[in-house]
């Protein structure tokens, strides 16, 4: 079933309202151009009050938990990206666990070695400007450059629009039909200018593993419109029950 990343997070009220929509996994912009940015204090204090909420922990509980050493998350199956661009590599580590992070979605010019690094809880987002450089670039960071199993919570890679000067954000759609390409081989998870309004047809044509939105569901950079929120969640629940009951039908 697809998933769904609200990517772009600055605020805990924003993250609870994508959690509570029934968000898969919650986006944090660690890099500093971006109207989005946020600060690593900022998102610690965002995740703790968000395993709060979800698991009814107490603020102590939730601290004492976040000293512990780095586990996998199972309630509600959240999981917590942090979004990097070209970032250092003891960087990107320091923060994945400063804030408690599932995983790095690695946006910029990093290697396959430098994805490799992270066992599984990086990935790496393409942004190829055609069909044949998205090619070139799967065989470069695909198995065996790339770590052959990633985990069932997290993409193997991320396809966002191409923009020169942009790392995301660019207001730009990604080519669905060269993304479906990719997806029927790779579990994707499909980003670019995805709205309430069209994410019921990308997933129709791409049948990605899951879809990333940021501006598409906001009322001004940085600050999301819950109810746009809401409106994208519900939209590809109602395309996961109907492949459910699809697939249900089919199988008896």
């Amino acid at each position: 079933m697809t998933k769904v990343k609200i990517c772009g997070i600055t605020n805990l009220e924003d993250a609870l309202v994508a959690v509570e929509a029934g968000a898969d996994l919650l986006g944090f912009i660690f890099y500093e151009p971006s109207p989005r940015y946020v600060r690593p204090e900022t998102v610690r204090e965002i995740v703790s009050g968000v395993k709060c909420q979800v698991s009814g922990d107490t603020v102590q509980e939730a601290k004492d938990r976040d000293q512990r050493p780095y586990a996998p998350r199972t309630t509600h199956h959240v999981a917590f990206v942090g979004v990097f661009v070209n970032s250092p590599l003891d960087t990107v580590a320091h923060l994945l666990d400063f804030c408690q992070l599932d995983a790095a979605q690695l946006h910029g010019e990093e290697s396959p070695e430098f994805v490799r690094h992270f066992a599984g809880r990086a990935f790496k987002a393409l942004r190829p400007q055609s069909p044949e450089e998205a090619e070139t670039l799967i065989q470069y960071y695909q198995p065996p450059n790339l770590l052959t199993f990633q985990p069932s919570n997290l993409p193997l890679l991320l396809l966002d629009a191409y923009h020169p000067n942009l790392y995301g954000g660019t207001g730009h759609v990604t080519d669905w039909e060269m993304a479906a390409s990719i997806a029927r081989r790779y579990p994707i998870m499909l980003a670019g200018s995805l709205t309430p309004e069209n994410v019921i047809e990308a997933i129709r044509v791409v049948q990605p593993w899951g879809v990333d939105v940021s501006s598409g569901v906001e009322r001004q950079k940085g600050r999301k419109d819950h109810e746009k929120v809401r409106a994208l969640v519900e939209a590809v629940r109602n395309v996961n029950a109907v492949k459910g009951a699809e697939k249900g039908s089919t199988v008896s």
